[in-house]
């Protein structure tokens, strides 16, 4: 880039067309005075900076120009040979500070007494523990930047180096570990597939899980279309350059931004030039190696190649896990322009065995309820990102993209329907069936006793194909899901003295298949494995006379046409930004099941969602070491496809689903108010103090239904969540310290009546008839399920030495509320009931070390839940077959006349997802080259 920006002079007696000009985010130039050539003027000076890395070499960085004296404020970039100037600048003294990701940022005060060029050489040195940014990106694209100082919302940041010194698996492991308000709920129970939760709003690989946050990778959406799930596992963690938290709706970031963006940025080789190898082994059978390469050509010209290969048998029995990611970036890069082309290829196989009824993992902490529970992820990507400054003032960006997602699923499970039958008597039929397939020696009766693991009526009605969903104790369910996801987007930047301004549109194209077919199956004598039989659901066998079929083969298209605006104005101590999205989403599902199935066609519907969302929010320095935030923000979610066709109350959908034609549902509408007081993020003692208040309008929720996992999704009138966030930190000689603490009210604000036939407090429930199916009534003010009410995070980076560095935090959270406890009102009696239907407070330690021998060789050492804890992040409330002693029970209990039916209650538990025990691991980082 070229010389900063003059300062706008303004007469002050005319303020009103500016703020018109702010009102209208359209500040074009004809608002203001246009710039025009500098004047000379005898009390005006001028600065020239000079920014190197510790090598010397030249560093792109921001350079932000504060007036102590008067109203300056410059904030830009060097251009590509790590030069800055600012000219015309009045006599006084100033504030300059020096930043780039990766690096410590450097702030200095300049007095400036007369029209001599005061000149400065600074040398950025490589980041210690330190995780503070004084930059914020506020659009998706660009590299147009503001002061976090002028966010009118808490920004929380991350940097490749926090994700290293805190030993992450992978960048989720880094936001549980450090970000304020950031809590896991491991419901698939699988390292690099968690459900990353901030104030109530979540980001999960989980069909069925309500998502509430965006996610972005170099400017492209990460949420997949079919459902908005995040794959985490196919962001490779040993690529990420910094990550930035935004918090509220947030309408830049566009569809699902209801509670918060996520937005990350890559490695480029200008700034990560060299080879280093990771090889880390540990208990579990884990072990990774991980690699990474930058360099460039000493002129226009870089290049960064990174991967890893990550492999463990896991914790719990049969949990296995791989993972496999690739990256690589070239860019081409000039004074005022940029172009660079990145390429990403995983294939991951992840094991998630979930929930466990809590009698179970008081046993067995490592046990599991049912096997396999299998996912293939498979998704080569590809980014194009430019940005060019057009003179001093204008900068364009620009993105293009293609990602293919490929993912298999897998499970297992123990068949719900079967719960209730009789599994040991068989029928005349059933022998004759069994004999002529040449079997013998079956019983023709039997009991929990004698079969344990009942399954001759399931082989003979497998042959019979009559009522096999009724008879077999297990469940197999295939799934296929293919996307392929484009788009293009640009954005135009104008920043001048004290505004920056932004305008930006972008087109979005998904098309996706989704498959799905079930085959029935038997329970083996270790109560978790399951043998398939010759019975699949898909209208060739019979349930009471009618075709068993849940197959799926759905088409859809989404396609979503979007702008945006956005301006930030500042003069003084005051800023105000206000900006605004529209989009316009449609989805076109088509049903292709064959043409002789009876419900081919359900799914065909076109469903259009459009809507503009405003925010607008400001900031106020105080005093120079004290600030306010305030912010108003409004976003939007539409339904995806998944939610579509899995709404109706009357057919719960075993996610992956079984689709069927369902109530239309409306788009969620998120609006977010917060405020706050907070002093400068550089400052050696760094502190904040926030509110937020959100409500959602037409809420998507998935409501558990009489099966674990089964549920439907319904747009539920309105949820808030609101609360307080504290953040302290400070720096002292050899450490770093800080902690987080988050109070998170997370409530239902209107009723509903939902399913609960496993919620003691069930209608059938207190009408005298305990273990049958019910409804429960939500009032307003009830707690939402899986969100804990207080989060507490501290840690310590401790450096008594430069080659040891210690990491030692603490996470501590309270108990939340199951699913299917969405009441509060579940008590177990022992009997038909069992298990708290909630989560129990917990606290868990990690300690983690790094050692540097020399330049080359580096040790490093973590030790999660160093105090061995057991603990549950997530729970849920289901029926069981099993009693206490553990023996497969179905029809525990005698049949009960209920409204002229016979019914056989059922035995219901609370299931929990347990969170990893202790964990150790340890390996080396060799540096090979670096220059």
């Amino acid at each position: 880039m070229g010389d900063a920006d003059s300062p706008t002079r303004t007469p002050e007696g005319n303020m009103l067309r500016p703020l018109i000009c702010l009102a209208l985010l359209l500040p074009i130039p004809a608002c203001g005075q246009t710039p025009s050539k500098t004047i000379p003027h005898p009390e005006r000076g001028e600065i020239r900076a000079q920014i190197t890395d510790p090598s010397g070499a030249a560093l792109r960085a921001r350079c932000v120009l504060s007036g102590l004296t008067n109203s300056v404020n410059i904030s830009t970039q060097t251009n590509a040979q790590g030069g800055w100037t600012a000219h015309d600048l009045p006599f006084g003294r100033y504030r300059l500070e020096i930043s780039r990701n990766g690096f410590d940022t450097q702030k200095m005060e300049l007095n400036i007494d007369s029209s001599d060029v005061l000149v400065r050489e600074i040398t950025l040195q490589l980041q210690g523990v330190s995780t503070a940014v004084s930059v914020v990106t506020p659009t998706p694209i660009g590299n147009e930047g503001v002061s976090i100082e002028l966010a009118p919302v808490p920004v929380q940041a991350l940097t490749s180096d926090d994700l290293r010194n805190a030993n992450a698996v992978d960048v989720t492991d880094a936001m549980n570990k450090r970000l304020n308000g950031v809590y896991v709920n491991e419901n698939a129970n699988n390292p690099f597939a968690p459900d990353i939760n901030y104030r109530g709003y979540t980001a999960s690989p989980l069909l069925g899980t309500p998502q509430g946050l965006s996610v972005y990778l170099d400017g492209v959406r990460q949420n997949q279309p079919f459902g908005d799930v995040v794959s985490w596992d196919l962001i490779p963690k040993v690529a990420i350059q910094d990550m930035e938290l935004i918090p509220g709706s947030n309408p830049l970031f566009g569809l699902n931004t209801l509670g918060g963006a996520i937005a990350i940025r890559t490695k480029d080789g200008s700034s990560n030039q060299g080879l280093t190898v990771q090889s880390i082994g540990g208990n579990f059978g884990r072990r990774s190696v991980e690699g990474e390469y930058g360099g460039s050509n000493g002129k226009n010209l870089d290049w960064f190649a990174a991967g890893n290969y990550f492999r463990e048998e896991g914790w719990r029995y049969a949990s296995p896990s791989e993972v496999r990611q690739s990256f690589a970036k070239l860019r081409w890069n000039r004074d005022k322009t940029s172009v660079s082309l990145a390429g990403a290829y995983a294939i991951n196989w992840l094991t998630g065995n979930g929930l466990q009824d809590f009698r179970f993992l008081e046993k067995d902490y490592s046990s599991v309820y049912s096997i396999p529970d299998t996912t293939w992820d498979h998704s080569p990507t590809l980014t194009l990102n430019a940005n060019h400054q057009i003179g001093d003032h204008w900068t364009v960006s620009g993105n293009v993209y293609f990602r293919h997602v490929r993912t298999d699923t897998i499970n297992g499970d123990i068949n719900g329907d079967s719960f209730d039958q009789s599994l040991y008597n068989l029928g005349t039929a059933d022998v004759t069936a069994l004999q002529a397939a040449g079997y013998s020696g079956f019983p023709i009766t039997g009991n929990a006793t004698t079969e344990p693991f009942p399954y001759w009526k399931c082989l003979a009605r497998a042959l019979r194909k009559d009522e096999p969903s009724e008879s077999c104790t297990g469940i197999f369910t295939n799934t296929r899901t293919q996307q392929n996801n484009y788009g293009v987007s640009g954005l135009v930047s104008w920043r001048t003295t004290h505004n920056l301004f932004s305008a930006g549109a972008g087109w979005d194209h998904s098309g996706l298949s989704y498959q799905q077919a079930s085959q029935f199956g038997y329970l083996n004598m270790d109560g978790i494995s399951i043998t398939p039989v010759d019975a699949f659901a898909d209208g060739s066998t019979e349930a009471d006379g009618s075709p068993v079929d849940t197959r799926v083969q759905l088409h859809g298209t989404i396609n979503t046409p979007s702008f945006y605006l956005t301006d930030t104005y500042q003069r003084g101590r005051w800023s105000v930004t206000a900006s605004g999205r529209y989009n316009r989403t449609t989805v076109d599902n088509i049903d292709r099941l064959p043409t002789d199935t009876p419900a081919r066609g359900s799914l065909t519907g076109t469903n259009i969602f459009q809507r503009f969302n405003p925010a607008i929010g400001g900031t106020w320095r105080a005093v120079s070491r004290l600030s306010l935030y305030a912010n108003y923000s409004e976003a939007s979610r539409a339904p995806t496809s998944i939610e579509l066709g899995c709404a109706n109350p009357d057919f719960p959908c075993n996610l992956p689903n079984a689709l069927v034609d369902d109530p239309p549902l409306e788009q969620v509408v998120s609006r977010t108010v917060e405020v706050g007081v907070r002093s400068p993020v550089q400052d050696k003692l760094a502190w904040s103090a926030g509110y937020f208040f959100g409500q959602n309008s037409n809420d998507l929720l998935f409501v558990a239904s009489e099966q674990t996992g089964f549920g439907y999704f319904l747009n539920f009138g309105k949820t808030r969540r609101q609360g307080v966030e504290l953040d302290l930190r400070t720096q002292l000689t050899h450490v770093t310290l800080g902690s987080g603490y988050t109070f998170l009210n997370a409530t239902y604000q209107s009723p509903q009546t939902v399913n609960g036939g496993s919620n003691s407090s069930n209608e059938s429930s207190q009408d005298g008839f305990p273990g049958t199916d019910g409804d429960i009534n939500i009032t307003p003010g009830d707690r939402i399920p899986q969100t804990p009410r207080h989060l507490l995070k501290v840690f310590a980076d401790y450096k008594p030495t430069q080659k040891l560095l210690v990491d030692v935090n603490v996470i501590a959270s309270s108990g939340s509320f199951a699913r299917g406890n969405e009441d509060n009102q579940h008590h177990p009696d022992g009997v038909y009931y069992l298990g708290s239907g909630s989560t129990s407070p917990y606290g868990i330690a990690n300690v983690g070390a790094h050692y540097t021998f020399n330049s080359h060789l580096e040790a490093i050492l973590q030790i999660n839940n160093l105090f061995d804890s057991h603990y549950s992040t997530a729970a849920q409330l289901g029926t069981t077959p099993y009693d206490d002693t553990g023996r497969f029970t179905p029809r525990p209990f005698p049949p009960v006349q209920q409204d002229g039916n016979s019914n056989y209650p059922l035995r219901s538990s609370t299931f929990l997802a347990p969170g990893a025990p202790l964990t150790v691991f340890g390996g080396i980082r060799v540096t090979l080259s670096r220059k």
